[in-house]
């Protein structure tokens, strides 16, 4: 693996470079703004959680403060912890909180893009086709569309899971089966989504590549990756044990949410909004989640390469693999997906079974660069280069999105939740909650506010509301009515923040009346909470 270092690391570099340049004004912008939508604050809040609990109760590392008494909080989403470990040191050293975020978000970007490098260069032979193949993977509208989501930036390990595979095909080596397995184990830690996929996927590759394979390397290559799967077996065995527990408690998903959100043929020709040549003009193919078109150039590539050159057992793979990605994206559209649903429980987590349309992507890119490779073959070094430099541009140019729009968001507690950090400890009520009917509301930036005074708090945002949490704004819809009241006493609230920006104007004069004639609420102050005044009281 020595060998590998030098171009991973120069890989490293470029796409580091090319997305600092794709994602402008991002890096200018690094330390204070980021995507424009609620789960950057969840982000956030999970990262500081997964800091927060390593450095004070490790034991309690799931049990997120969200969803008061809730236990195992942090799986009622996809608890990203080794985005969180990485963010983690960065946390502790007291770096902003946006910082953190945007640098391991951008982390996962690049990562993907030179592991994308390594793979479709060992494959090919051509470091210009791992270039191609990094830059389809890396920035294709898909990754435009998922921009406020860290978890599905981090299709980090999906390439050297594919790496590992091959070489113990080729090789039948233990050592590479076993990694396989760690691969397949990091990738769950790091999304659990792309770790379900590829963990359904691999196994329809490996059948393929083990096809030509014969005598004593085809039963070393068999035993060793058994031997990686038993290991990514177990160890995403017991990673799924809460996830099964909460499930008891959030429930599952059924085929009509998973149809709302599962991709048809025309999705693949539609871009994020932000692309510059096909954003507006495919508008009417796809909306949120659906919108997974790869290019015209990588398509034109794949073509020529399958034409020129289209009998080796990778090529025959990354087709199949991607064929089964593709119908699985349909999820009820296509054929394969309702009997998976059927006999494999954990798909019954899963609402955006578009999301395959990730791996529909990364084959691609690998065909991509087999195309590549096969046409720049002949050419002379210069011309190689030149050929390379084209392409390139011309897949910049097709998903170009820059400059994005960005927000600033807050790196510091407005002065409500600085007072509160300092009182004794207690559990925390915001309002206005939501009506359960038009969730979240405010809730992403009460959960984000959490991580400056770490109190439990009875609202929450996630992936999964669990059932106490419905029950609860049922009664507190109306507050401060005498029965929300009584239920804060019985949930054993001690604090109370009312957000008053956050009323209708018309609601917030006779609400301040019956909050200041409320015996059993007491106020501490009024500050600043920025978007306007938040009265902060303690329940007597």
């Amino acid at each position: 693996m020595r060998e590998l270092l030098r171009p991973f690391a120069l890989a490293c570099l470029l796409f580091t470079a090319l997305t600092v340049v794709v994602t402008w004004p991002q890096a200018r912008y690094l330390r204070t703004h980021a995507a424009e939508h609620f789960d950057v604050l969840f982000n956030m809040w999970r990262l500081g959680w997964i800091a927060h609990a390593l450095a004070e109760a490790p034991s309690s590392l799931l049990d997120g403060n969200i969803f008061y008494p809730e236990r195992r909080t942090l799986t009622y989403s996809d608890a990203m912890l080794v985005e969180g470990a990485l963010a983690a040191p960065m946390l502790w050293i007291d770096l902003p909180p946006v910082l953190v975020h945007n640098i391991v978000l951008l982390l996962g970007i690049v990562l993907s893009g030179a592991g994308t490098f390594v793979l479709a260069r060992e494959l090919t032979g051509s470091g210009i086709a791992g270039v191609v193949a990094g830059i389809i993977f890396s920035f294709a509208p898909y990754r435009f569309e998922h921009y406020m989501h860290m978890e599905l930036q981090w299709t980090v390990w999906i390439p050297w899971a594919f790496w590992a595979l091959h070489r113990t095909v080729t090789t039948g080596e233990l050592r590479f089966g076993l990694l396989t397995g760690a691969f397949v184990t990091l990738q769950m830690l790091s999304s659990i989504y792309y770790g379900v996929f590829l963990a359904t996927l691999l196994p329809v590759a490996a059948a393929v590549l083990l096809v030509p394979v014969r005598g004593a390397r085809l039963r070393r290559s068999a035993a060793a990756l058994l031997a990686g799967a038993g290991v990514a077996g177990v160890a995403c065995g017991v990673y799924a044990i809460p996830y099964l527990e909460s499930r008891e408690v959030v429930g599952g998903r059924s085929i009509g949410e998973v149809s709302q959100f599962s991709a048809t043929p025309v999705s693949y020709l539609a871009a994020s909004p932000e692309n510059y040549l096909y954003g507006e003009a495919s508008k009417a193919f796809g909306g949120l989640e659906l919108r997974l078109f790869p290019g015209v150039l990588p398509v034109l590539l794949t073509v020529a390469g399958l034409a020129l050159r289209p009998r080796t057992p990778f090529v025959a793979a990354l087709l199949v693999c991607g064929l089964f990605a593709f119908d699985l994206s349909l999820g009820p559209n296509g054929w394969l997906y309702e009997t998976v649903y059927q006999h494999v429980p954990v798909f019954h987590a899963f609402r955006a079974i578009a999301r395959f349309g990730a791996f529909v992507l990364f084959f691609l890119a690998l065909l991509a660069a087999h195309g590549t490779a096969v046409i720049v073959a002949p050419l002379a070094r210069r011309r190689r280069l030149a050929a390379g430099a084209v392409l390139g541009s011309v897949l910049l140019a097709e998903y170009w999105v820059a400059p994005l729009h960005l927000v600033a968001f807050p790196n510091k507690p407005p002065d409500v939740y600085r007072l509160l950090a300092s009182q004794p400890f207690g559990i925390v009520a915001e309002f206005p909650m939501p009506h359960p009917r038009v969730l979240p509301g405010d809730e992403p930036r009460v959960v984000y506010a959490s991580t400056f005074h770490w109190k439990p708090l009875l609202n929450g945002y996630s992936g999964y509301y669990p059932r106490s949490y419905f029950r609860r704004l049922e009664e507190m819809h109306d507050f401060p009515s005498d029965r929300a009241i009584r239920r804060l006493q019985r949930e054993r609230a001690r604090y109370v923040i009312v957000h008053t920006a956050s009323y209708p104007s018309a609601e917030l004069e006779p609400l301040l009346w019956t909050l200041a004639n409320e015996t059993r609420l007491a106020e501490l102050g009024r500050f600043s909470d920025v978007i306007g005044e938040a009265i902060l009281y303690s329940m007597r």
